[in-house]
Protein backbone atom coordinates (compact mmCIF):
# COMPACT_ATOMS: atom_id res chain seq x y z
CA UNK A 1 0.00 0.00 0.00
CA UNK A 2 1.86 3.24 -1.31
CA UNK A 3 0.65 6.42 0.97
CA UNK A 4 1.98 9.45 -0.81
CA UNK A 5 2.35 13.20 0.71
CA UNK A 6 -1.08 15.02 -0.52
CA UNK A 7 0.20 18.61 -1.30
CA UNK A 8 -2.39 20.09 0.84
CA UNK A 9 -0.65 18.18 4.15
CA UNK A 10 3.00 19.71 3.01
CA UNK A 11 2.61 23.13 4.64
CA UNK A 12 1.02 22.07 7.96
CA UNK A 13 3.58 19.51 8.36
CA UNK A 14 6.70 21.67 7.11
CA UNK A 15 5.63 24.92 9.36
CA UNK A 16 4.63 22.70 11.94
CA UNK A 17 7.78 20.05 11.94
CA UNK A 18 10.10 22.87 11.97
CA UNK A 19 8.93 24.86 15.08
CA UNK A 20 8.78 21.20 17.10
CA UNK A 21 12.12 20.46 15.94
CA UNK A 22 13.50 23.70 16.86
CA UNK A 23 12.38 23.38 20.27
CA UNK A 24 13.44 20.13 20.50
CA UNK A 25 16.87 21.05 19.59
CA UNK A 26 16.90 24.12 21.95
CA UNK A 27 16.63 22.13 24.51
CA UNK A 28 18.70 19.79 24.11
CA UNK A 29 21.50 22.62 25.12
CA UNK A 30 19.21 23.59 28.29
CA UNK A 31 21.67 24.73 31.04
CA UNK A 32 20.54 23.76 34.78
CA UNK A 33 18.09 26.89 35.39
CA UNK A 34 16.25 26.24 31.81
CA UNK A 35 15.53 22.85 33.02
CA UNK A 36 14.01 23.50 36.13
CA UNK A 37 11.66 26.29 34.69
CA UNK A 38 10.67 23.61 32.29
CA UNK A 39 10.35 20.43 34.48
CA UNK A 40 8.76 23.08 36.99
CA UNK A 41 5.65 23.71 35.09
CA UNK A 42 5.72 20.54 33.79
CA UNK A 43 5.54 19.57 37.62
CA UNK A 44 2.55 21.76 37.91
CA UNK A 45 0.58 20.29 35.71
CA UNK A 46 1.56 16.58 35.81
CA UNK A 47 2.69 15.82 39.78
CA UNK A 48 4.12 12.76 38.44
CA UNK A 49 6.71 13.93 36.55
CA UNK A 50 8.31 14.96 39.74
CA UNK A 51 10.26 12.21 40.10
CA UNK A 52 12.15 12.67 37.20
CA UNK A 53 15.55 14.89 37.71
CA UNK A 54 14.99 18.51 35.77
CA UNK A 55 18.06 18.14 33.34
CA UNK A 56 16.89 14.70 32.62
CA UNK A 57 13.36 15.14 31.76
CA UNK A 58 14.24 18.49 29.77
CA UNK A 59 16.29 15.97 27.34
CA UNK A 60 13.95 13.63 27.12
CA UNK A 61 11.41 16.45 26.18
CA UNK A 62 13.60 17.53 23.66
CA UNK A 63 14.11 13.83 21.96
CA UNK A 64 10.01 13.39 22.37
CA UNK A 65 10.18 16.74 20.19
CA UNK A 66 12.46 16.38 17.99
CA UNK A 67 11.11 12.92 17.15
CA UNK A 68 7.62 14.38 16.31
CA UNK A 69 9.16 16.92 14.92
CA UNK A 70 11.01 14.66 12.40
CA UNK A 71 8.37 12.47 11.90
CA UNK A 72 6.25 15.70 10.40
CA UNK A 73 8.92 16.45 8.55
CA UNK A 74 10.02 13.36 6.83
CA UNK A 75 7.98 13.10 3.61
CA UNK A 76 8.09 9.27 3.59
CA UNK A 77 6.00 8.89 7.12
CA UNK A 78 1.93 8.81 6.24
CA UNK A 79 0.38 12.09 7.10
CA UNK A 80 -1.74 9.89 9.84
CA UNK A 81 1.23 8.34 11.42
CA UNK A 82 2.45 11.99 11.52
CA UNK A 83 -1.39 13.30 12.92
CA UNK A 84 -0.97 10.69 15.80
CA UNK A 85 1.94 11.74 16.64
CA UNK A 86 1.11 15.13 16.64
CA UNK A 87 -2.00 14.83 18.33
CA UNK A 88 -1.06 13.07 21.01
CA UNK A 89 2.36 15.57 21.72
CA UNK A 90 -0.19 18.32 21.79
CA UNK A 91 -2.68 16.94 23.71
CA UNK A 92 0.31 16.86 26.40
CA UNK A 93 0.49 20.54 26.12
CA UNK A 94 -3.03 21.17 26.11
CA UNK A 95 -3.21 19.40 29.47
CA UNK A 96 -0.22 22.18 30.53
CA UNK A 97 -2.02 25.06 29.25
CA UNK A 98 -5.35 24.30 30.80
CA UNK A 99 -3.84 22.83 34.27
CA UNK A 100 -1.07 25.39 35.44
CA UNK A 101 -2.55 28.97 36.92
CA UNK A 102 -1.99 32.15 35.10
CA UNK A 103 -1.96 30.52 31.62
CA UNK A 104 -6.19 31.46 31.43
CA UNK A 105 -8.26 34.51 31.79
CA UNK A 106 -10.58 33.20 35.48
CA UNK A 107 -13.45 31.26 33.76
CA UNK A 108 -12.15 31.06 30.58
CA UNK A 109 -10.29 29.45 28.07
CA UNK A 110 -9.07 32.64 26.79
CA UNK A 111 -4.85 32.96 27.18
CA UNK A 112 -3.49 35.78 29.46
CA UNK A 113 -1.04 37.15 28.65
CA UNK A 114 1.06 34.03 30.41
CA UNK A 115 -0.91 31.82 28.23
CA UNK A 116 -0.43 33.18 24.89
CA UNK A 117 2.83 30.77 24.06
CA UNK A 118 1.01 27.97 25.00
CA UNK A 119 -2.66 28.64 23.45
CA UNK A 120 -0.50 27.54 20.03
CA UNK A 121 -0.87 24.22 20.77
CA UNK A 122 -4.86 23.82 20.04
CA UNK A 123 -3.73 24.71 17.09
CA UNK A 124 -1.12 22.36 16.69
CA UNK A 125 -4.03 19.55 18.36
CA UNK A 126 -6.54 20.80 15.66
CA UNK A 127 -3.96 19.95 12.66
CA UNK A 128 -3.11 16.75 14.21
CA UNK A 129 -6.84 15.61 14.12
CA UNK A 130 -7.13 16.75 10.95
CA UNK A 131 -4.07 14.90 9.83
CA UNK A 132 -5.63 11.83 11.30
CA UNK A 133 -8.73 11.95 9.27
CA UNK A 134 -6.17 11.98 5.98
CA UNK A 135 -5.71 9.28 3.36
CA UNK A 136 -7.76 6.82 4.72
CA UNK A 137 -8.27 3.97 1.98
CA UNK A 138 -11.13 2.88 0.23
CA UNK A 139 -11.73 0.97 -2.64
CA UNK A 140 -7.84 2.17 -3.17
CA UNK A 141 -8.82 5.80 -3.35
CA UNK A 142 -8.25 8.42 -0.01
CA UNK A 143 -11.49 9.37 1.04
CA UNK A 144 -12.40 12.57 0.51
CA UNK A 145 -11.63 15.32 3.84
CA UNK A 146 -15.34 16.66 3.49
CA UNK A 147 -17.67 15.10 5.27
CA UNK A 148 -20.63 16.12 2.59
CA UNK A 149 -18.61 14.75 -0.02
CA UNK A 150 -17.99 11.47 0.94
CA UNK A 151 -21.18 10.11 -0.16
CA UNK A 152 -19.98 10.69 -3.55
CA UNK A 153 -21.83 13.18 -4.89
CA UNK A 154 -20.20 16.04 -5.82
Amino acid sequence: MEMKLEARDVAPRLATGVFILNSGLSKLRADQEMAAGVHGMACIAYPFLKKLDAQRFTRLLALSEIAVGGTLLAPFVPTRLAGAALTGFSAGLVGLYLRVPGMREPGSLRPTQSGIPLAKDFWMLGMGIGFLSAHSPRGGESANRCPWHRCGRH
